[in-house]
């Protein structure tokens, strides 16, 4: 029997492949966000094909294709998992706004829990120094024999902080979008259009309630307000995982140091390709989710 976890599989399988395309955005990302990069992103972009060639663009990607695949596995069936059980609990017939934040928090949770270590992993490899360590082996060797077992969950307070409003933000902000528009005029006559469809006459694509552009849309403005929202946890967490273990700062004096020496748009370092990468991600990861759903015939 297919259930939920054959579609949050499929859909991070489905998104690695894109995110072998944006690694130069993920790069760019971390460069500001590590390094404390000052340039903008043309000049950035040159001295990284200047000095490292094109495979600079695509250091790290690895390791983030290994976070990432069972990060949104996790997540998105966490987060049906959680509203479904909400849903049962409260007795509704549908989800209330506040259940779906809810379920949004405690998915991001989760799925952080189980996937930073191979974060601060990447994280460390990007960092100078970060070449000579030998990969992704020889940073999780390095760490573990220099600092302990648990430093590959360094930066973990403030990304569990920023994931509970993210997730709560990237799954809220859709629901509603989505609800809205199946409750709106327009919304009511394609959701009837389609029940007055006889079975298997209709596509896939032609079957998804919002319609394709809709979907793609919501999504990519779900993962914008999700990333602008919660975007200086990253940051904070990016500095921790760099601390070595006679530097060591919590989350609080972390922040206060990047404020102190860049000022609050320190806390936005890379934001910009940031964004740019997010959208596009979050929009195909609504719309497999959304497709799998029908092609797979999951409620």
């Amino acid at each position: 029997m297919i259930s939920t976890m054959h579609i949050e599989s499929m859909c991070s399988l489905s998104l690695q492949l894109y995110r072998t395309v944006v690694a130069p955005l993920e790069r760019l990302k971390l460069e500001y966000i590590v390094r404390g990069e000052q340039r903008n992103l043309f000049e950035l972009m040159h001295a990284i094909a200047t000095t490292q060639g094109l495979k600079g663009f695509w250091k790290g990607n690895f390791v983030n294709i290994l976070r990432t695949a069972p990060f949104k596995a996790v997540n998105f069936y966490a987060y049906d998992t959680y509203r479904k059980q909400l849903l049962k609990w409260s007795g509704n017939e549908e989800t209330t706004n506040l259940e779906r934040f809810i379920a949004g928090a405690f998915a991001g949770v989760t799925a952080t829990m189980m996937c930073i270590p191979m974060d601060t992993i990447r994280t460390r490899m990007v960092a100078p120094g970060g070449e000579a360590l030998g990969g992704v082996i020889g940073v999780a060797r390095h760490m573990i024999q220099t600092e302990g077992f648990f430093s590959l969950y360094k930066g973990l307070v403030p990304s569990l902080i920023s994931m509970a409003p993210s997730g709560a933000v990237f799954y809220g902000v859709y629901d509603i979008l989505k609800m809205a528009y199946l409750h709106s005029p327009e919304g009511k006559n394609r959701v009837l259009m389609m029940k007055q469809q006889k079975q298997g006459e209709a596509n896939a694509l032609d079957q998804l309630e919002l319609g394709t552009v809709r979907t793609l849309l919501y999504g990519a403005i779900a993962g914008c307000c999700a990333e602008a929202a919660t975007y200086p946890f990253e940051v904070v967490r990016r500095q921790l995982q760099m601390q070595v273990k006679a530097t060591r700062m919590n989350a609080f004096a972390t922040c206060l140091k990047i404020v102190d020496q860049g000022g609050v748009p320190a806390l936005y370092a890379g934001l910009i390709p940031s964004l740019l990468q997010v959208l596009p991600s979050a929009s195909i990861s609504y719309f497999v989710y959304e497709l799998m759903k029908i092609v797979l015939k999951v409620e």
